[in-house]
């Protein structure tokens, strides 16, 4: 199913793009039996699963190395920065670790992002076996962009009874990532795990364990981060930006509006649920508002966050669909302006399933209280557009990180032997925005820098992880990758216009998702952070250059001119360029870009080539307060792992940490795994299947 756009195409398309997953009137009406389906019958599976597999257990425990292994993800802490902070002493903990064990740069993806080096993590295999390329790929016959890592196959249509539409075929959702996670292997020789916002996790998949869903976890709106403007500024109803707008009518001293949902379950195609709001600025005497959100009253202080507010959207029929979002006053005179978040799909009414067994997130609701469950929670959009200032932004990142803590603590209370996997995106989200504070004077060493902050709280979890292991335990400290500056935009769609490989349409009618492209004239397009597509006959629906002996010429005369290419001042922003029946191997290559672009640090793919538009000009700077990004050649860019455990890091790789996980535990790598255990001293590993 091609992905519909919502506004605001351009943003990135991992944190915070209005790009969708699946049409959200489908995953409303999903929800009921998806959850009957988990409640009754998971615990007869497990029950099954656990007797058949009792004997591989006993085999596993012979075997061990230790009895319980931590997995701390920090998404994008960056190598470089590691070294320089620790020398400063700014991360006392990663250098214990490193002390009583060992420390290191980890190599990354090509392309170095969250969806594949996650996935790259969480499988032990490289992008050729488990399908993930990008945050966007193509489809080949819709020529459309769609998220990678996932779709929705669509039930037949029900009845219609007057203007209902009711007991239609029940929709299927259905993850693109292939290969098996280590924590399933594990789960084959009774090895409990507890798995908390791994990226690309989403929808999720059943197994002997526990597991939040991460990025790819879409809101209610069914994009990937869709924010609300309420104001009663009518210029602001015209704004393109990734977030909707929603226009509020002053009515004396109450300005009102309706907030907007999902699509009516029962009634597709047609309205959109909304629930309506109203905000009522007092006197004068007080600064805040109060704000009225369906049924529910709140007091809105200026530049303060309110809690998580449950929103109920009810499309009838005794049906109710939960939603959660946060509210922040930006403004009261002359115009009222309030920031919403997206709407996260509650974890204690999921209308999806946002973990497994569904059930889990609901635990997790009851006892921590309500939390975030948007793939990217942290609003990066709404940041990058200015809807959030520093100071917003900031305490939005602190309070999910400190929301993913509470997670952590309950699951390693509960989960005392085994693995446990939590991913942490702080310094990441960090880095996108505050990146050019290291670029100025003193921007390093300067003590209330956000990324040095960002760094140090990081660290600070490390040294609490720590404390609550015993000596037994091996803990393992992973970044998927690291980061680099963002200066200038490269269009790749206007590079190829401008070199004859790609046509656009006299009208230029839509200029983004692909829309602009006469196909007839087109040999070569780009979608995603560095992929480019050669437009084949036989694959693509209006492909024109022929498969075999042509294409490889093609491929090679692009990469030859993007290698020599220079921008007006005599730099090559082009590092390298990668010819993906080189680097890829496995059952799916067929599926990756047919070329992949390293970019050098400084220079990351502009926004509008990102989704498929072609710009004006091929190089132009980045003025939006995104300034840092890791799509650069992956060399450019290392993770680090750092373990209490003494690993081998010589040339050492993300693929390698899931194979490591597995010998530590006792449990065969299995042959089909790209990666190596890293164990010092370890035997050869056997077939597991």
């Amino acid at each position: 199913m091609v992905l519909a756009a919502g506004t605001g195409a351009e943003a990135y398309i991992g944190p915070g793009a209005g790009i969708a997953f699946f049409s959200t009137s489908v995953l409303v009406v999903a929800g009921t039996l998806l959850g009957l389906a988990t409640l009754f019958l998971w615990p007869v599976q497990w029950l099954c699963r656990r007797l058949r597999r009792r004997p591989r257990g006993a085999r596993r425990r012979s075997r061990e190395r230790v009895g319980r292994v931590v997995v701390l993800g920090l998404d994008g802490l960056d190598h470089a920065l590691v070294e320089r902070f620790s020398a400063e002493g700014l991360l006392p903990n990663l250098a214990a670790l490193a002390a009583t064990g060992c420390g290191g740069r980890l190599r990354t993806t090509l392309p170095a992002e969250s969806p594949v080096a996650w996935a790259t993590f969480a499988t032990g295999c490289r992008p050729g076996k488990h399908r993930i390329y990008d945050f966007l790929v193509p489809d080949r016959q819709s020529l459309r962009p769609e998220l990678a890592a996932g779709h929705v196959e669509v039930g037949m249509p029900g009845v219609r009874l007057g203007p209902y539409q009711l007991f239609g075929g029940q929709p299927r959702l259905l993850g693109r990532r292939r290969s098996r996670a280590f924590w399933e292997v594990l789960a084959d020789y009774d090895v409990f795990s507890s798995i908390l916002r791994v990226p690309v996790t989403f929808p999720p998949e059943p197994f002997a364990g526990v597991l939040l869903c991460g990025m790819c976890v879409p809101d209610l709106l069914g994009s990937q981060g869709t924010y609300f403007h309420l104001t009663t500024d009518p210029s602001a109803q015209h704004c393109r930006r990734s977030g909707l707008v929603v226009p509020l009518r002053q009515e004396g001293g109450v300005a009102r509006g309706e907030l907007p949902g999902p699509p009516h379950p029962f009634r597709p195609g047609r309205e959109r649920l909304t629930v309506p709001v109203s905000v009522q600025v007092g006197d004068g005497s007080r600064l805040g508002v109060q704000l009225r959100v369906g049924e529910q009253r709140l007091r809105l202080e200026p530049n303060t966050w309110s809690q998580w507010v449950d929103v109920i959207f009810r499309p009838g029929l005794g049906r109710r669909i939960h939603g959660l979002c946060r509210f922040r006053l930006l403004q009261v005179s002359p115009h009222v302006r309030v920031y919403a978040t997206p709407l996260h799909v509650h974890p204690a009414y999921p209308v999806v399933p946002v973990s497994h067994p569904r059930l889990y997130s609901v635990y997790l609701a009851k006892k921590l209280g309500a939390y975030a469950t948007l793939g990217v929670a942290e609003d990066l959009s709404a940041a990058n557009e200015g809807m959030l200032d520093a100071e917003a932004f900031l305490e939005q990142c602190y309070a999910i990180h400190a929301e993913r803590e509470r997670m952590l603590w309950d699951a390693l209370a509960r989960t005392p032997r085994g693995l446990t996997v939590c991913v942490f995106d702080l310094v990441d989200r960090v880095q996108h925005l505050f990146w050019s504070e290291l670029e100025r004077p003193a921007g390093l060493s300067a003590p209330g820098g956000a990324i040095r902050r960002a760094y140090a709280a990081a660290d600070q979890l490390v040294g609490q992880v720590r404390a609550r292991l015993r000596e037994d335990a091996a803990l393992l400290v992973v970044s998927d990758h690291g980061c680099a500056s963002f200066r200038w935009q490269v269009d790749l769609n206007a590079w190829l216009e401008a070199h004859g490989y790609l046509a656009v349409r006299p009208d230029r009618a839509g200029e983004d998702l692909l829309t602009a492209i006469d196909w007839d004239g087109t040999r070569a397009y780009a979608v995603g952070f560095g992929g480019i597509y050669i437009n084949q006959a036989g694959r693509e629906a209006r492909g024109i250059v022929p498969e075999g002996a042509a294409t490889a010429a093609l491929k090679a005369e692009i990469a030859a001119g993007l290698r020599a290419w220079c921008d007006a001042d005599g730099h090559a922003p082009i590092l390298q360029v990668y010819d993906r029946d080189r680097v890829y191997r496995g059952p799916y290559v067929d599926e990756a870009p047919d070329l992949v672009v390293g970019l050098r640090p400084g220079y990351r793919v502009a926004w509008q080539s990102v989704t498929g538009g072609v710009g004006p000009a091929v190089i132009v700077a980045n003025d939006r307060p995104w300034c840092g990004d890791h799509n650069v050649d992956p060399s450019q860019v290392p993770g680090v792992l750092f373990s209490n455990v003494s690993l081998d890091l010589q040339d050492c790789h993300l693929v390698d940490v899931g194979p490591t996980v597995l010998d530590l535990l006792g449990v065969p790598v299995p042959a089909y795994m790209d990666g190596r255990s890293l164990r010092l001293a370890a035997k050869p590993v056997e077939d597991g299947r």
